[in-house]
């Protein structure tokens, strides 16, 4: 936690630069002196402007702060992240962060994640949860409004300010629900493409009230309606958006890949990212642009047309830590936007705004969910996902405000409502996982009621009403578990299967997932660091853990839980570097396996299999490479 002392010295070395920022150079100062911030060109001094640096340097180094300070008070970082906005923005002293380029900046956060979305969603996810996502999404974004749209009438103000508040309180975060939906592991379940689909329905939503708003004015303020040209705005919008589409899927799919296949072929790795980076946002960009869709759209359908590549994979890799630091950048352009003294000034309207946020979005997807046949777990993860307010609740609220539709300071609220119910949203996550466990338990109890102590297998269980959402823990015992079926996993599990060896796999890509359970394998699609997981594995009855995930950091976390719950267990891993090995070998591991150095020892093997020669003289015979006997030299 950070100390008092060191929080006053924070707060004086940002109200420092903020006035050393804002000082003027005088009339009367020798300009053609050389000093840091001054360049000579023809004979004229030309000043910096070091506002991006100055932005991009303390919005990092304030997001660190905070956001390990609310990790050490077991809070979510973002938490840290808004409240670093907050510190950098123009209602609260100190240096001025520029709103600007901070929020320039954040978009291509935005871009980088909704790429990396679509970089694990296909055209067949998007066609598996249509049928839900969108009569969903519609319905929710139609009862949402009407809550706003009644709670600005009891405000007192106008129709049309209250039905362009209903719409900013309708949608979602994106960026909030997407970090949520990868911090707990759920974007490659069924319910996590089914909360993106929604959200992308969603934001083609607030797409076509955008464009279609500044065509209402008239009519909102009192005035005529124009059918025709109203009728021809919506007809362009709506042809626009399947223009795009349309674009993307028969001539994106097969440029987009190409032009990536060529970059991987190069052989350079920053050719390959720099391939990655203008591809996303090169598309969001044109999207905008041309197509007038929203970048997050246009690189979500980037993503999905490269998804079917063998190297989207990499490409997911590749663009993940710019992914991740412009991401925080985004939080922090969100809190530098509110005006902590709107709690003070309508602390009704704030909370009434929030209630229509965090209860009554969530209590209304899940009722739509729920009449759709979805199970209890998915209902309360996508319902809890959506009760939080983010960038289109902003854009829609500025445009209002600028159309004259919607006074300031329903804008403050909307932005105050915002960060609060993204502070309460992991609380509602956390509602949902409490939720999810006592089914889980509930359901293991109705197996372990089942069982008879001398079965080494518990009778099949009847089918479930949600069957994807409440797995039921695996009947194996004296078995082996196996984390991660990539390219080491899936040649472990291949063999082990062949074998006719117990086997449960842990696994987070739902593509992997299928394939496996193909070939009859017993497979729990997760993140094996949750003891949640590992007991649906019956970690604690198995003889062998196998951790096959590259991140040795990770598997650290994994062996670490799997040891607490069984002592005898052997644990295999695999490692890079000796840290990781001490790493490893210090949380529990029994074994753990340099894969760099088997690789060299392969090599080796082979190496001493081949003659060569001390010198150029072919008639002497050379006894096999040892390299016991090679001198320093010669290596």
């Amino acid at each position: 936690m950070l100390s008092g002392g060191c929080s006053v010295r924070i707060i004086f070395f940002i109200t420092a630069v903020k006035e050393k920022r804002q000082s003027k150079i005088s009339p009367h100062c020798d300009l053609a002196r050389y000093t840091p911030d001054a360049t000579r060109t023809g004979g004229r001094i030309m000043a910096h402007d070091n506002n991006l640096i100055a932005m991009i340097v303390i919005g990092f180094g304030l997001a660190f702060l905070f956001g390990t300070a609310a990790h050490r008070l077991r809070l979510p970082p973002l938490v840290g992240y808004l409240l670093a906005g907050v510190a950098l923005g123009p209602f609260t002293p100190g240096f001025v962060a520029d709103q600007t380029l901070s929020s320039q900046l954040a978009e291509i956060g935005v871009i980088l994640l909704m790429f990396g979305t679509g970089l694990h969603f296909s055209v067949k996810d998007l066609q598996a949860v249509k049928n839900i996502a969108v009569p969903g999404a519609l319905l929710q974004v139609s009862c949402t409004s009407l809550l706003g749209f009644g709670a600005a009438l009891l405000f007192g103000w106008s129709l049309g300010a209250a039905i362009v508040f209903g719409f900013c309180l309708s949608v979602a975060s994106t960026v909030v629900l997407m970090r949520a939906l990868q911090d707990r592991h759920l974007m490659e379940t069924a319910k996590g493409r089914h909360a993106i689909g929604w959200l992308i329905i969603q934001d083609l939503v607030t797409v076509l009230i955008l464009v279609l708003l500044p065509a209402l004015t008239g009519v909102l303020k009192g005035g005529q309606i124009d059918v025709f040209p109203l009728l021809e705005t919506i007809g362009l919008t709506l042809g626009k958006v399947i223009a795009f589409i349309v674009l993307m899927m028969v001539i994106g799919k097969r440029v987009i890949p190409m032009v990536l296949h060529y970059a991987a072929h190069t052989g350079s790795r920053e050719i390959f990212r720099l391939a990655v980076l203008a591809i996303a946002l090169t598309v969001a960009f044109t999207a905008s642009e041309l197509f007038g869709v929203s970048f997050a759209l246009g690189a979500f359908f980037a993503g999905v047309v490269l998804s079917e590549s063998q190297l989207s994979q990499r490409a997911a890799e590749e663009s993940l830590p710019l992914r991740d630091a412009f991401a925080v950048l985004f939080f922090v352009s969100v809190g530098m936007l509110v005006n902590p003294s709107i709690l003070i000034r309508q602390p009704v309207q704030v909370m009434v705004t929030v209630a229509v946020v965090v209860i009554g979005t969530p209590l209304v997807t899940f009722m739509i969910l729920r009449a759709l046949r979805q199970s209890m777990s998915a209902s309360m993860m996508i319902a809890a996902g959506l009760g939080q307010i983010g960038e289109f609740s902003f854009i829609l609220a500025s445009l209002g405000v600028s159309l004259g539709l919607m006074p300031k300071e329903g804008q403050d609220m909307i932005l105050g409502a915002s960060i609060i119910s993204i502070f309460l949203n992991p609380l509602l996550f956390s509602f949902y996982e409490r939720r999810r466990q006592a089914l889980a338990a509930a359901q293991q109890e109705t197996v372990s009621a089942l069982t008879t102590p001398t079965e080494d297998r518990i009778p099949a269980q009847p089918e479930s009403e949600e069957p994807d959402d409440t797995p039921v823990p695996t009947t194996l015992r004296q078995h082996a578990v196996l984390v991660g079926a990539g390219r080491v996993g899936g040649l472990i599990a291949a063999a082990l299967l062949e074998g006719g060896k117990p086997l449960v796999v842990i696994e987070e890509n739902n593509e992997l997932a299928r394939n496996l359970r193909d070939h009859g394998a017993d497979v729990f699609l997760g993140n094996a660091a949750s003891g949640n997981v590992l007991d649906l594995a019956n970690v604690t009855e198995a003889r062998l853990l196998l951790i096959a995930i590259p991140n040795a950091f990770e598997a650290g976390q994994i062996v670490e839980q799997a040891r607490q719950r069984n002592p005898n267990l052997e644990i295999v891993c695999r490692a890079h570097f000796d840290d990781e090995v001490r790493h490893l070998q210090e949380y529990g591991a029994d074994f753990v396996v340099m894969g760099e150095r088997e690789i060299a020892l392969a090599m080796l093997n082979r190496a001493e299999t081949v003659e060569v020669r001390h010198d150029e003289n072919p008639d002497e015979a050379s006894p096999s490479l040892g390299f016991s006997a090679v001198a320093p030299t010669d290596v």
